[in-house]
């Protein structure tokens, strides 16, 4: 019976279900015996259904970084964050080597508020090891969610951070939203944030687009700044949006999938019209390919820094159990032909490891430090402009990471969830004050500050947790600390967009972007 278990774990990717060669039966057979071996000599008694789940997880960890197994009762969750709800921290993650590896965290929910960031590795939750003992996922997701307003303690090991970071996270619902904030955010200049592409995103987008368009904006900005990826074809139709009819917005290829081409049609909103898309090194995959085929076009102007280069595309393949494979099965590739997926035939961990090695080899802070190949060299499509492929999209205008701003007494006092409980607790005493003196965002930006008595409360909240520092430490800090509290603040008396309304006043992107827009758009495009 076992024998079988196994040779319908392989055997049922090769169905009739699914036009594939078949694995050697020399191959099949090395598997079976391995399997009989195991089950009629191993000195203990064997889970069978672990023993296999292990088998498929084998295999797929050895293909790529991005083909992954997903058991049966863990499918609908991991679904979750493309059409649903849940309670809990909000984080998308993967098992890496028996540790929970943070891929994003969704934005605007708990675990994104104390500073939870992807590449975080969760090693503990409320004192409790997670890390190296092959704990099952789904008992993971069980530590991890429950009841809005409960609170869970856990510790994450950062790369580049010596020892540990401990968070402290409130739980709460987790909605699922595409766009974070929609408005004008300078004259004829819109604003539209989208965070994950779903099978929501274009509708969301839609109704984004309508309220700025009867807002007389004549030029956007599309934000896909941390923005993951998601939904192949979210990504293709948000792209169609603004190129006209006929246009390849990209093509994938496999070498069992035939080259399937996606191309524009008639129906965009935005086919004219001056615009702006914001990348950064966490923009991956769909983003990649918006960002990728709106630059390919000259449709718009990439502005920030380097993405992530995911140019892989997984296709979901139930098993017969219910459990399910998200098995790569294409790369997909640009209008000029790039295909921007980084190298990976290191291994998993150097994989991971590619950002913290951007940062120390100072390409986050110099555009100069990036150095690609000629033969990775491309042109656009309609101004004949020079790009490359090869591992994520470069944008036209780089923006460096501003890494003096961040203290450690910030990044400390952000994970301990001290900024977040300060605000909160000022928010709760003072919130009909608030919500009577300022009646919109635009008031509230202009005229409110954060006080040197809450700044007070702040950093005694801090000392009462051991997070000392100099004075001269905490005012270095001040300018993110207020920034960030402002922010908190317009989003817990307005609404998730104020969020972005406040931290955009002072962020380098944003400025260079309008910069661009409201002076030398077309300057450079002629110059180019």
């Amino acid at each position: 019976m076992f024998m079988k278990k196994i040779f319908i774990a392989v055997s049922l990717v090769v169905s009739c279900t699914i036009q594939a060669e078949s694995f050697e039966p020399i191959q099949l057979q090395k598997l079976n015996q391995a399997a009989a071996a195991i089950n009629a000599l191993y000195v203990d008694s064997v889970n069978q259904e672990q023993l296999v789940e292990n088998a498929v997880e084998g295999m797929l960890k050895n293909l790529d970084p991005h083909s992954t197994y997903i058991p049966q009762k863990e499918v609908q969750r991991a679904n979750e964050t493309i059409d649903g709800s849940f309670e809990g921290i909000g984080i998308q993650f993967q098992m890496l080597k028996d540790t929970l590896f943070v891929v994003q965290t969704i934005s605007g929910c708990p675990a994104q508020k104390v500073g939870i960031l992807p590449s975080d590795r969760l090693i503990s939750v409320d004192g409790k090891n997670i890390a190296g003992i092959k704990m099952p996922t789904s008992d993971i997701m069980k530590l991890l969610r429950g009841p809005r307003g409960t609170t869970i303690s856990v510790n994450v090991i950062r790369q580049g951070v010596t020892d540990p970071i401990e968070f402290t996270i409130t739980r709460d619902k987790i909605p699922i939203y595409s766009v974070d904030a929609t408005y004008m955010i300078a004259p004829n200049i819109g604003y539209i944030k989208i965070n994950s592409f779903s099978s929501t995103t274009l509708d969301e987008f839609h109704k984004a687009l309508k309220s700025l368009q009867k807002q007389k904006m004549k030029q956007l900005i599309l934000d896909l700044q941390g923005n993951g990826g998601g939904l192949l074809q979210a990504a293709i139709d948000l792209s169609d949006e603004f190129l006209s009819p006929n246009k390849l917005i990209v093509y994938t290829k496999g070498v069992h999938q035939r080259k399937s081409i996606a191309q524009s049609t008639d129906k965009g909103m935005f086919e004219s019209g001056d615009l702006v898309v914001l990348i950064d090194e966490y923009s991956a995959s769909a983003s990649e390919i918006v960002s990728g085929a709106l630059q390919d076009w000259d449709r718009a102007l990439i502005i920030g820094r380097r993405s992530f280069g995911k140019g892989l595309v997984q296709r979901p393949v139930p098993l017969f159990d219910g459990s399910l494979m998200r098995l790569t099965v294409a790369r997909y590739y640009t209008p000029t032909g790039r295909n921007i997926q980084k190298p990976y035939n290191k291994g998993s961990e150097t994989y991971q490891k590619d950002l913290i090695e951007r940062y120390n080899n100072g390409e986050l802070q110099h555009s100069d430090s990036i150095h690609f190949p000629d033969s990775l060299k491309y042109t656009t499509l309609r101004l004949g402009r020079t790009v490359y492929g090869g591992g994520g999209i470069m944008p036209d205008i780089f923006v460096p990471l501003d890494t003096a701003r961040f203290t450690v007494y910030h990044r400390n006092i952000l994970a301990k969830g001290i900024i977040n409980s300060t605000v909160v607790e000022y928010v709760e005493k003072n919130r009909k004050n608030l919500t009577d003196k300022y009646k919109n965002v635009k008031e509230y930006e202009l005229s409110f500050s954060i006080t040197d008595e809450l700044l007070n409360t702040l950093r005694q909240k801090a000392t009462d947790t051991k997070i000392n520092c100099s004075d001269e430490e905490f005012n270095l800090s001040k300018p993110i600390l207020c920034l960030q509290m402002k922010a908190m603040i317009a989003r817990d008396i307005f609404d998730n967009a104020a969020l972005f309304k406040i931290l955009n006043t002072d962020d380098a992107v944003i400025k260079k972007a309008i910069e661009t827009l409201s002076t030398n758009y077309d300057n450079f495009r002629l110059k180019n």
